[in-house]
């Protein structure tokens, strides 16, 4: 399929979690969480230590700074509130959701096609001024600094603004450019068609 296309679909589907209700947010979740583990278990452990922080931040921010009935009655002043963590909860399961996603769309798809299909999409933005060949080119640079730092063992990011690092030699780019066929032309249509029912009926 084209790679274009499943970063469309992947977009849509962010999007889409941001408005699904509890039960179906945490049944996605879960979901994700699985297919993740099973297709790219390491990168999406990967992702998720490196987002610790900012889970963790939402957690607190959400629990403690929501107003509403608190969880430890003895000490109301230190206590996290019930709808605090019902919001916690959500937002830290969308985040998951998100995270989960981009674990498996990066282990699925090469860099070349990856950066390739942001470049199918950012074409139309050329009538406004957006270079794509030059943002889809930076896009792939970037992804190969970080995997050529990351199997260097250069994660320290003040070795790269000081710029100690080993210079690679220069190589021959190449980005995937693929022809949008007619299993995506109806596949788009009957996501679209669901979208719009989705709507209607909401």
């Amino acid at each position: 399929m084209h790679s274009g296309f499943l970063l469309l679909l992947w977009l849509l589907g962010v999007a889409l979690v941001q408005f699904l209700p509890g039960n179906a947010l945490a049944g996605v979740a879960l979901g994700c969480g699985l297919l993740a583990y099973f297709l790219a278990g390491s990168r999406v452990s990967r992702l998720l230590r490196r987002t610790r922080f900012l889970l963790l931040a939402i957690f607190v921010l959400f629990a403690w700074f929501t107003p509403g009935e608190a969880v430890l009655v003895a000490w109301p002043h230190v206590s996290p509130t019930h709808e605090g963590l019902r919001l916690a909860a959500e937002h830290l399961a969308r985040l998951f959701t998100v995270v989960s996603s981009v674990a498996v769309l990066l282990d699925q798809l090469a860099p070349e096609r990856l950066v390739g299909g942001l470049r199918a999409l950012c074409r139309p933005l050329g009538w406004v001024g957006l270079p794509a060949d030059r943002v889809a080119v930076r896009l792939l640079l970037v992804l190969r600094y970080v995997e050529f730092s990351s199997e260097d063992g250069l994660v320290d990011w003040r070795v790269w603004l000081l710029g100690e690092g080993p210079v690679a030699a220069p190589e021959r780019l190449h980005l995937a450019v693929e022809q949008l066929g007619l299993r995506e032309v109806v596949f788009g249509a009957f996501v679209l068609g669901g979208c719009l029912l989705w709507w209607t009926l909401a």
